[in-house]
């Protein structure tokens, strides 16, 4: 391929955005990018899905023009601007910080919430653990994002910076006002409630934090490397013969037991609402295990096991 590449608005298509000549079919897309950027200003490297088809899939950015089929001498892509961008980890860590401290507010019970006498009422040892427990799973999702996790995609459009952390913020003020308030009725059945609430969080923790190490040692580092998860001599990594993504079903587990800990019904809907969100990203994940990998296990199901 030698020649020129059109590239046309995605959402308009008779709009041509840029004409790039001097192509040799060698460059990638990553390089297509670079170049429309130069000339685009507002069109930014991560602005840009680039693809062969208006509505079709986006091109990685290491794929060759040479290897999509194109013209020789006259290419067209498609260019969707994905709008103003923002780093993954940025986002992850400023959702996962608001809930960590965002609940110690309401567990100190400062009299602007619950008023002067509270804060001198006397807590239950169900309030002072879940207060821990938060805690820990928040340091530990910071601590996973900063060091652990392995992005597929470097940016998310900046609108989900202010999605993500209303609904981080706002969940961990709506269950701590409840859990931390002076009036909290104490589990049904006592410390027994307690403690297997904890004994089931603690372990659903480290059930997480073990797949997404898992995952990691998956992805060597600087690549897009895919491949099919399965346990690695780790216990708790067993349950991939059973789910595509074990990582939501301990996640969900956790604030199942959470929830049993401290018998609120504002944790309960917090994990119902993580459950629901939780089953939509492992099922799109599963799907594309089947598509991508002729020899995935066909008996695993998406984030629930036998079930869902």
């Amino acid at each position: 391929m030698s020649g020129v590449l059109e590239v046309y608005d995605a959402k308009r298509t008779d709009n041509l955005i840029i004409t790039l000549e001097g192509i040799s079919g060698s460059e990638t897309i990553k390089a297509i990018k670079k170049r429309i950027a130069q000339k685009k200003l507002k069109l930014t490297e991560e602005r840009q899905a680039l693809r062969v088809e208006p509505k079709g899939k986006p091109l990685a950015d290491d794929q060759k023009l040479s290897d999509l089929g194109l013209s020789s001498q006259k290419a067209v892509l498609y260019v969707r601007d994905l709008g103003p961008q923002i780093a993954w980890k940025t986002v992850f860590m400023a959702e996962y910080a608001g809930p960590l401290f965002v609940y110690p507010l309401f567990y100190l019970r400062p009299s602007f919430i619950y008023g002067e006498a509270a804060t001198n009422a006397v807590m239950h040892p169900a309030v002072q653990i879940a207060f821990f427990a938060w805690s820990f799973h928040y340091a530990k999702r910071l601590f996973e994002t900063q060091f652990i996790h392995r992005f597929g995609n470097s940016t998310m459009p900046q609108f989900n910076l202010v999605k993500n952390c209303s609904y981080y913020w706002g969940f961990a003020a709506f269950v701590a006002y409840f859990v931390n308030h002076p009036l909290f009725t104490p589990p049904a059945f006592g410390d027994l409630q307690v403690y297997l609430g904890l004994a089931g969080f603690v372990i659903s923790e480290f059930g997480n934090l073990s797949i997404h190490i898992l995952l990691r040692n998956l992805r060597p580092a600087g690549t897009r490397e895919r491949r099919i998860p399965k346990p690695d001599g780790n216990p708790l990594s067993l349950l991939f013969n059973y789910v595509s993504c074990p990582n939501y079903t301990y996640e969900v587990s956790s604030w199942i037991f959470f929830t049993i800990m401290v018998q609120s019904l504002p944790a309960l809907l917090f994990t119902l609402a993580g459950f629901a969100q939780m089953a939509i990203w492992a099922q799109g994940k599963h799907r594309n295990y089947l598509k991508e990998f002729p020899d995935y296990p066909k008996n695993r199901k998406a984030i629930v096991p036998f079930v869902l």
